[in-house]
């Protein structure tokens, strides 16, 4: 029976399916019905919610991104904490470093009793106007001495073993005489200072800078 109807599809002519057995011409539709009817599925139902499920995993790859960074987080927290701390101590440290007010002028004889004891003449010794930074104000000293190498080495070594914050910029050495050798030598150099910005100061600071953003330049 199996036979003769498998043999029977095989001579089904299907240019001519007005002339095949009843079982096949059913079977024929019921298989083109199906077709369409999962096309029709695709066409109208999963492809108007196909975008929305793409939306949902590209959604979901990202909450899971984001659930990973906030679990590392979470496991190295205590290790932020710490390094925070550090942060702090160390910034607190830098910061005690900075002279107040009141000590600056006591730096300025510092810087200049530094030299005298490396053995430098001093001609010139020229502190300049302030110039404000974020916490602190920069004042910048332009300093001309004489002498020898070594002792400009001596003054160097003397100005890095001050208990306050000193740096050396714009360095220039040359003889001071045409006849000048190694210890007949004139240095210029912009030694600056820093100080930390006292409670009325970091408001005005404050203050300036918010003035500068509510009227940018070229605007009235």
């Amino acid at each position: 029976m199996n036979l003769s109807f498998l043999e029977e599809l095989r001579d089904l002519d299907p240019r001519d399916p007005g002339r095949w057995p009843l079982p096949a011409l059913v079977g024929a539709v019921c298989a083109t019905f199906l077709v369409l009817s999962l096309l029709l599925i695709y066409l109208f139902v999963w492809s108007s919610v196909r975008p929305e499920l793409q939306a949902k995993e590209a959604q979901e790859r990202t909450l899971r991104q984001e659930f990973q960074q906030k679990h590392a987080q979470a496991a190295n927290l205590n290790i932020y904490k710490q390094q925070l701390k550090d942060l702090q101590r160390s910034f607190g440290a830098l910061l005690r470093q900075l002279p107040g007010r009141t000590e600056v002028p006591n730096l300025l004889v510092d810087i200049s009793q530094t030299a005298l004891a490396a053995g430098l003449q001093q001609k010139l010794f020229q502190p300049e106007a302030e110039q404000d930074k974020d916490f602190y104000a920069e004042l910048p000293i332009k300093m001309e001495l004489t002498g020898s190498y070594h002792q400009f080495g001596q003054f160097v070594s003397g100005i890095a073993s001050l208990p306050r914050i000193v740096t050396l910029h714009d360095i220039q050495i040359k003889p001071a005489s045409d006849k000048g050798g190694y210890d007949d030598l004139t240095l210029t150099v912009t030694a600056k200072t820093y100080r930390y910005l006292d409670a009325d100061e970091l408001a005005a600071e404050q203050q300036k800078t918010k003035g500068k953003f509510a009227h940018p330049p070229g605007r009235r």
